[in-house]
Parts: C-alpha cells; structure tokens; sequence
C-alpha cells in the first residue's frame, strides 16, 4: 500500500463531510446552462431578442418569414444577413420553459431583428449561427422578392439561385483592398458607332443611359463592353456584365485585365470551382471588386452601388435558369436598372424580339453603326436555295453544293474555313429522300438512325427496321435529314485530303483557332474563335433551323447565323459565307441584308396583331390532366386572363433523356397557356402562386409547373 493511500485511510472519519461538501458545491452552481440548438432555460438577448428568419423552404405555402428567439450568447453574431440553423416543424404543442421545442434543424437567412414578434405563441430558439458573415444585404434580398413576385416562385429558391454554397475556407481568408477608380478610358472602338464616344461619357459623369447595342460583327465587342465597364468604375460606381457561357466570360475577362490591369474585378463562373467563385463572390459582397464578369448566377451578384448591369446575347438559352422559378438574365437585370437607377446595357450582334420591344417602348434607345461601317465589318454573305441544290449535281451527290465547294477552296487559301452544322453526330435523323418526310418507326413514332452508317433503327424503342417505306409517297430511299457534324468533318476530309479538319460541339468544345488553313466544323453555340477571323463560312442545312415548329424559329435561326458569321473576316478582307437555305426566307433576307434590327421589328408587329410575347404576358401550366383540371379551376384568374388548351405534351421515349418541362416517362401530361394582356402580368404571377400555394398546403395530389414567360412555347 502507497502512503498516499495510507493517508487516505487514516482520514476516512472526515470522508461524509469532504462529500457533503461537494455535494452542495455542485447544488450551488447548477444554473441553467444554454444547450446549442434548444437552449433551455437560456437567457435571451437584451435588445431585438426577436429574430426574423426566412428558412429554405421553397415551397410557396411557406413563403414567409418566421420569427425565433435570440439567445444570449448568439446576440453578437446573430445580425441581420447571416446564416443560421433553426428548428421547424416541431408544432405549437412542443413548449417547454415558454419555448418551443422539436422539429428538424433546416437552414435558413437572418432577415432582421425585432424588439417583439407578431406572433403570440411561443418561439423557438435559434439553434445556431451558421457564420457570423452577412451574406444576404437590403438591396439582394429585395431584388430576390422582386424576382419570386415576378417568376410565381418563393423567395428560398430564389435566394438558392443567388447567394452561392458556403466555403469555410474561403471564408476564412480576407479579401484584399478596393482600388481607386481608374482614369475614364478613352472611345476607342466605340467610334464606330454614332452614340457610342456619347454613351461612355454619360457612363463616366456619373448617368444612367439605358441602350440597346446591335454590335458590329468582329472580335471588338468584349473590349468594348470593357471600356463601358471601366468608364463606370471610373464614376466611382460598380459594374455587372453576364454573357452566355464561360468562353464569353474569359475573352471579356481578358480584355478587362488588359485594360484595366489585374485586380479590379471578379470572374464568376461555374468553371472556377466552388472555393474560387465563393471567395470572388464574397470579395464583392465586401466591397473589394466592384466590377463582375460572370455567367447566369452572376446576375444575382451583391455589386456595391451598382452604376451598370449589361447582359451579351440575350437571346441564348443560357441566360434562362432551368431551376424554379426560371428567371430571365434580361429580365432581372432590367428589374435592378429599374430599382436602383443605375445604365443598362443589351448587346449583341444580333437583336432578340424582347430588345426591340424595349426601344419601341422607349425604356431603352438604340445604339448602332451607321451602313458605312457595317459594309466594312460584315463579311459578303451568298444563299444557296433548293432551286439551285435541285440542278446542281454535286449537291445531290455530297449535299454541299457547288458555290460551298469553291467558297472552301478559295477561303482555304488565305486562312481558316467554319462550317456550322446543325446538330453534332454522324447521320442522326432520316428522312424520305423524294418528299423529306421524316422517317419513323413504325411500333413507337420514334425517329429512325443509322448509327455509323450501319442498319436503321429506332432512337426511342431500340427496335431495327429492315423494310422501311415512305408513308406519304411509298418511297423507300432515304437520305439524311440533317447530317451531323461528324459525318460532314468526314465528308470535307475525303474532298480536302491535305487540310487539317477539327471539330467543336459539345462533347468537345474549342475555344481558339490558329489563322492557319483548316476546316473547322462546329455545331451552333460551340464556334471557336479564329485569330484574324475565319476566311469563309459555310452555314448547312438552314431549312432544318428555319423550319422548326416554335415560335422563335426564325428569331434563333438568324441569331445562330450572324453569331457565326460575326467570326468571319469583313468584305474588305474577303470574307464570303454562305448560307443552304431558301433565299426568300425573312431570317435569310435579313442575314444578307445583315438587318437583325429590321427582322426583330417586323417579328415585335405580328407578335403585337397576334397577341403573343413579349406583347402579351404568358405563363405555361403544365401536369396530369387531373391535376392542370383541378388548378385552372381553383385559380382566381384575372378577369382579362385567357386559357389556351390544354393540349397534351409530348411523350418522352423510353431510354430518352429528359428535358426540362417534358412528362416522365411513359406519363401524359398536358399543358395549357394563360395569356394576359400588358399590364396585367403581376395579377396573373399572384394569382398562379396563391392557387399552387392553396393545393400544396392541403395536400391537394400532384402538383403541377409552372413557368411564367416560358422561352418555348410551340
């Protein structure tokens, strides 16, 4: 036995009163302790102990805000803003300690803090703050309510479309200083344009111009929304350009660092990675970088005192989000021009029908070139119609005819040559060689292939077809109906055995060419820039693109074409592009005319006798016939509302991917059209999303979409 325990023994007389002792020790400093995420019995924050929160839920019967207590010891970091965990759910019979109690943590934003609630029953605590960094401002969280107003939608999924996923690392680390303003920068290629020197100094003083930008085709645009941007920071006042895709996004971001020098901005796009983006998101939120190159999400972006939002081709399918409530990229940035006063700039070479409405209105003015200066910039555009394929011999035996083959030769002498083509791949659609009727399967309707060239079968059911025949005139010869991008890179291989032939699409997509001779076949949306500009272009079956069942047909037919012929070398220089399709054409007439301005006009006019967007207000209600039955009645329309349908939505194939909007598989939905006229388009939001609301809170069987200005509408 050690000592010590011999003196533990020798002192065993005094052991009842040494526990006695620490029992009343323990008794003494038992006080109510907070327990994170309950805290019972905790004490509450001195001032504002009410906390309004909105929680993500992105159901529209819960499209509110709810209060919660502040405890003590979160009062400092629990400020408005911030991310916070609480409990929902738990009912108002879980009380305990006059607070409420259960339910499942779910995270949610810091809204604002109150001396007193609304509420009479007992509250719930906030279990814990997430971060104590403000991630959702005043002037965010209005837009975002705009936004969910506008769109049918909740303000929870638009704030997931807005405020990015917290990187703690990111976080962490300090954002570095803001810069001075730099120096107004000078005219520069916005000579060219009769308001343009005009428009920056406005910019630069201080104003708030609203413009739409038809460009001139050419590699000058991302330098000059640059220097529209640097004219704003040099007002001491912030910048937000989107454009469709992450190429556009890095030659902007290019021409900004070259103008501006590294530093002065932020590039937000999905190929950063979530820590890069996060830490260039929250260098704006700070106030460090006020100006912002970026895709879609970008649109969203929390720009201190913001002087100019702008938006490059908005007629892309891009800048529409396919998560709920689908917001527009113009759409938005037209709403945070209108409440925060600030320039507005819509730019592209081509002009969306949406752009001409707004000079029609007078909301925006036209910023264009004069002839003369498009004469020198756009390249010499020829048509090859079905008159001309019909006699040519070489056309009907390789499908591109003659004037294409020599515009390849010719072009291929001093540079590069683009063929666009429609859709990638090798021969994915047939169809009757005599009358150009599709080929289908005769089991499902699915459209019929043949897969390198090998023996037909269905794309949707699998099933082969060996005894094709034409059901409208018993031919049974086929011929491709739109030939991929493959199998025409094969085709210009065998003709031009000792040109390089490269590819763009999207499996695989190019950025830059080198101003070498080559063929570069590219799908629409996927064409890689060529240094000192493509020779020539062939732009192939045009007929495909122009005769698509959808209203915008012609709109993004002429859109995809002058993107790409913008790429190529100005008339001067020798530029040639052709274009395999009927002459007659509006969008071909306006391509050779390159009158974008013209098309969109006369669009704006038949739309407007027609009663159709953007003239009208529309929103697409989509679901089982039961269910669009059951909402179209229950719906308070407004008076002046008018229901178009429903008709039945296409039936996804088997083995088909899903797009957005389509049924399930082996499901019949229909869809039916609301249609307001202008003026009327918030009654017609508030009354879809109180009726969704009302059948989502009583559980009313499935629930149907909605999508109010839908980019597709037949």
């Amino acid at each position: 036995m050690s000592s010590d325990n011999e003196r533990s023994a020798d002192s065993g007389d005094g052991a009842p009163e040494q526990l006695a002792l620490i029992r009343e020790t323990v008794r003494k400093t038992k006080v109510p302790r907070a327990k994170p995420r309950t805290w019972r019995g905790a004490a509450l924050a001195k001032e504002l102990p009410v906390a309004r929160v909105l929680v993500n839920k992105g159901v529209l019967h819960l499209d509110q805000y709810f209060d919660y207590a502040v405890p003590e010891e979160l009062d400092a970091e629990a400020q408005p803003g911030v991310r916070v965990r609480v409990r929902f759910g738990a009912g108002g019979r879980n009380v305990r300690g006059g607070r409420r109690e259960g339910g499942g943590l779910i995270d949610g934003f810091l809204v604002e803090r109150r001396a007193e609630s609304d509420y009479t029953g007992a509250l719930a605590a906030l279990a814990y703050v997430v971060s104590p960094e403000p991630v959702l401002g005043p002037e965010l969280l209005a837009l975002a309510r705009a936004v969910a107003d506008r769109y049918a939608g909740s303000l929870a999924d638009v704030l997931q479309l807005a405020v990015p996923p917290r990187n703690g690392r990111a976080e962490s680390r300090p954002s570095p200083e803001p810069l001075p303003p730099p120096p107004a920068p000078s005219a520069g290629s916005w000579q060219r344009y009769a308001q343009g020197p005009a428009f920056l100094r406005a910019l630069a003083e201080g104003g708030a111009p609203r413009a739409v930008w038809t460009a001139l085709p050419g590699p000058h645009w991302p330098e000059e929304i640059a220097r529209a941007m640097a004219a704003t920071l040099a007002s001491g006042r912030g910048a937000l350009v989107v454009v469709p895709d992450g190429r556009a996004a890095g030659r902007v971001d290019a021409a900004l660092t070259e103008l501006l020098g590294p530093g002065r901005h932020a590039l937000l796009t999905a190929d950063s990675g979530p820590e890069k983006r996060y830490r260039e998101w929250l260098a704006v939120r700070r106030g460090s970088v006020r100006a912002v190159v970026g895709t879609r999400a970008a649109m969203f972006a929390p720009v201190a005192d913001l002087g100019l939002v702008a938006v490059w081709d908005d007629g892309d399918a891009s800048h529409s989000d396919d998560n709920a409530p689908f917001p527009h990229v113009r759409e938005v940035l037209e709403l945070r021009a209108a409440h925060g006063r600030c320039a507005f700039l819509l730019g592209g070479t081509n002009c969306t029908v949406e752009a001409a409405q707004l000079v029609e209105s007078g909301w925006a003015l036209p910023l264009r070139a004069d002839r003369e200066q498009l004469r020198i910039a756009a390249p010499l555009v020829r048509t090859v119609g079905d008159g001309e394929l019909a006699r040519d011999g070489a056309a009907r035996a390789a499908r591109l005819p003659s004037l294409a083959w020599q515009t390849v030769r010719d072009g291929l002498r001093s540079g590069p040559v683009l063929v666009q083509v429609p859709r990638r791949g090798y021969a994915p659609r047939l169809a009757c060689e005599r009358c150009r009727e599709p080929a289908r399967c005769r089991h499902c309707a699915g459209p019929l292939q043949a897969p390198d060239q090998r023996d037909l079968d269905c794309a949707w059911c699998g099933r082969a077809e060996t005894a094709w025949h034409c059901v409208a005139c018993g031919s049974n010869r086929l011929r491709a109906q739109i030939v991929g991008a493959r199998r025409t890179a094969e085709e210009l291989g065998r003709a031009f055995p000792a040109v390089p032939v490269r590819t763009s699409g999207r499996d695989h997509i190019l950025d830059s060419v080198p101003d070498v001779p080559a063929l570069v076949v590219s799908t629409p949306g996927a064409e890689p820039v060529a240094e000192g500009g493509y020779a020539a272009a062939l732009l192939l079956d045009g007929w495909a693109m122009v005769g698509r069942p959808d209203l915008r047909a012609g709109e993004e037919a002429l859109r995809r074409w002058t993107a790409a012929a913008s790429l190529v070398r100005g008339q001067p220089e020798g530029g040639t592009v052709v274009v395999v399709a009927e002459p007659t054409l509006r969008p071909v007439q306006a391509l050779v005319r390159w009158d974008p301005v013209g098309h969109a006009r006369r669009e704006l006019a038949e739309r407007a006798e027609l009663g159709f967007p953007p003239v009208s207000r529309m929103a697409a209600v989509t679901g089982t016939p039961e269910a669009l039955a059951a909402f179209l009645a229950a719906a308070e329309l407004p008076p002046e509302a008018e229901v178009l349908g429903p008709v039945p939505v296409p039936v996804t194939g088997p083995g088909r991917p899903r797009r957005p909007g389509e049924a399930p598989p082996g499901e019949s939905w229909e869809r039916a059209l609301l249609r307001v006229p202008p003026g009327s388009g918030a009654a017609l939001a508030a009354a879809l999303k109180a009726a969704q609301a009302a059948r989502m809170s009583r559980g009313s069987g499935e629930q149907v979409r909605i999508r109010v200005d839908p980019p597709d509408i037949g």
